[in-house]
Parts: structure tokens; sequence; C-alpha cells
């Protein structure tokens, strides 16, 4: 379900962080996005965003992180929406399409990749094949968690921003 901006700024805190939810699980991200109503555009929106997702710790962008399944499966280890969960799993399409062979070494590598670096690889997947997604994994294995986290959090920010596309519907222009 598609809202307005008009919508979010005005609707109930309480909802409008439910549906802030579903772009990112960052509850220090939701809090200031709440404290920082009304938008009033959708770009203003995603300025919004990106400047309150800027100033966020390793610790809210794991918090966040743990909000999405593994690449390739539908459930993260996290609450989240019915909404967040059917992003998700459009999201990894092509992860979930693959044959047995690539999920069977998308599943191996995801469980390296968390031994690794302690959360769950992150990737904006959208538009890409699960070979990308393997391929993707595997060099950023290599990264130290450090950068990686950092890393992470930019794909977060990609997955957010095009969550909150999908959540928040271009107005008409007035007539």
């Amino acid at each position: 379900m598609t809202i307005t901006v008009a919508n979010l700024d005005t609707m109930p805190e309480a909802e409008a962080a439910f549906k802030l939810a579903a772009c990112c699980g960052s509850a220090k991200w939701i809090s200031r996005m709440l404290a920082r109503r009304p938008f009033g555009s959708r770009e203003q929106l995603f300025n919004v965003a990106a400047q309150v997702a800027g100033a966020l710790s390793e610790t809210d962008w794991l918090e966040a992180f743990s909000h999405h399944p593994r690449i390739g499966h539908s459930v993260s280890n996290a609450v989240v929406s019915t909404m967040a969960e059917s992003w998700s799993t459009a999201e990894q399409s092509a992860a979930a399409n693959a044959t047995i062979a690539v999920r069977a070494a998308l599943a191996n590598a995801n469980a390296e990749y968390e031994e690794r670096h302690g959360f769950v690889f992150i990737i904006c997947a959208s538009g890409r094949s699960a070979a990308e997604i393997l391929a993707a994994v595997r060099s950023r294995m290599r990264n130290q968690r450090s950068d990686e986290v950092l890393i992470a959090a930019d794909e977060q920010q990609q997955i957010t921003r095009l969550r909150l596309e999908k959540l928040i519907t271009e107005e008409a222009p007035n007539t």
C-alpha cells in the first residue's frame, strides 16, 4: 500500500513509525525521521532520510541489518512487517529463483560472511542476478569488518531509498 507524503506527515506517530520501519529497521533512524516531520515533499523525505542515515552509528546499522533475511531466505531474525517481508522477497527474487547449486553456494557464502563479519550480508539485490549477488558476497568476504560495515551501510541506504520510493506515491500536481 502506498501513501502520500501528506499522509506520512499527518498520521499518528505509531503508524508512521510502523511504515518507516519497513524501510529501515534502525530504531534511531525511525525516531529521527519522525522528529523531522513534516517533510512536505517526496524529495525532502528522501533528503532527510539520507541525512539521518549519515548520522547513524555502527550499532544503529547493525540493528538495521538484523531486519533483513539472509539472501535467498524470506524471514529475518528480527520481527518485521508483512510489507517489509514482501519487499525483501521481491528484492531477492533472482536469488530465490536460482538453481539449486547457486542457492546452496549462496547459503554457504552467507554463513561464511556472517562468521567473518558478525552480521548478515547486506546488498541492494534489486535488479541483480543470483550470480552477481554470489560474486559480491565472495568479493566482500575479503574486506575488513570496519570497511564492510560501511559498505553494508551504503547498501542499506540504497535499500531504504528504494523502499521509501515504494511506500510514498508521487502526488498528482495541483490543477
